[in-house]
């Protein structure tokens, strides 16, 4: 698999990676725990080593489980987690409410400190290699929070500094207070919107981008039956691109890269992941997995290589068919 270098910092990982979200339960319609254990062992045997999960994921439920299958092989992991979304106090702003529990942005320096000790708890480690600020919080200065992870980085609690879910202003105002590593934003063929200002800043300051949501809620990892229906929690149940003829658009766009994907000899979601990297905005494409089958085959996406001709004609259909999912 290629390998790329998370910023300034010096960690290496994959530029595929696990992202763990569905495996805490909440908003995916439940969780099978043995299998997500299984799946991120899978991803460590198929060459993945950046695993990417967040105590808001089931209210530490993700990460526990990222803990348990990690047990022997923490060495071969690079574990990014996160901090500023908390239900263990009532400071900063209420975001929502997860299982009946109120959740509030907060990156107070109080906070940050209580809340790496939980994570490395439930991780079962003594250090993060890349900590990263969830999502912003308009009552805490960015000079706190920032001292509050370089104060982390000196103990040796965090290898590395993220920030997640930010904008050009917001990025630069962290890095006028320290380096920042990486971001982590929502990127894929129909999420475009970092290309304009914070990639530029990124490549400005050597600041790696991870991608999330490369497949779009599964959006892109193939042909979706437009009748097929999402019910409980599940967030899709209630999302707009999911509706039946988005859904109808999408498997137009499919039959159009149909020839690519026959010739790479991959999937079509192993084809969005792979478009996820080479297009050369994003550094790691940060793809869900609920078993062992989908971690491998979203690791196999390291493995294929797009020509800049492969790159226009999937652009040229996702013009054609996508414009109207597209952010």
């Amino acid at each position: 698999m290629r390998t790329t270098r998370l910023g300034a910092s010096g960690i290496e990982c994959e530029d595929v990676g696990l992202g763990t979200w569905a495996m805490g339960g909440w908003m995916w319609g439940g969780a099978d725990d043995a299998a997500a254990i299984d799946a991120i062992r899978a991803s460590l045997d198929a060459g993945v080593r950046l695993i990417d999960t967040a105590p808001a994921y089931g209210l530490g439920h993700a990460e526990t489980l990222v803990g348990t299958a990690l047990e022997g092989r923490r060495h071969e992991a690079v574990i990014a987690t996160k901090c500023g979304l908390v239900w263990h106090t009532g400071k900063g702003t209420h975001f929502f409410d997860e299982e009946g529990r109120p959740v509030h942005r907060y990156l107070g320096r109080d906070s940050i400190a209580y809340e790496v000790e939980q994570s490395l708890r439930r991780l079962k480690t003594d250090y993060i290699d890349l900590y990263i600020t969830h999502w912003q919080d308009a009552t805490t200065p960015v000079a706190e929070t920032m001292d509050a992870l370089l104060s982390l980085k000196r103990e040796g609690k965090i290898r590395a500094i993220g920030v997640s879910n930010v904008d050009a202003p917001t990025l630069a105002e962290y890095l006028k207070h320290g380096p920042v590593d990486a971001i982590q934003e929502r990127y894929s063929l129909i999420d475009r919107g970092i290309e304009a200002q914070l990639v530029p800043l990124c490549r400005q300051h050597d600041v790696a981008v991870l991608g999330y949501s490369s497949l779009a809620l599964g959006l892109l990892a193939g042909p979706m039956d437009p009748q097929r229906q999402f019910s409980g929690d599940d967030q899709r149940k209630d999302n707009p691109r999911f509706a039946a003829g988005n859904r109808q658009r999408l498997n137009a766009f499919f039959a159009d890269i149909e020839q690519v994907r026959a010739r790479l000899d991959c999937t079509f979601a192993q084809l969005m992941i792979a478009w996820t990297t080479a297009y050369g905005s994003a550094t790691v494409a940060l793809c869900g997995a609920r078993t062992a089958r989908q971690a491998i085959e979203n690791a196999g996406a390291g493995k294929v290589v797009l020509s800049r001709g492969d790159l226009a004609l999937i652009d040229g259909a996702a013009d054609r068919h996508l414009t109207p999912l597209m952010s």
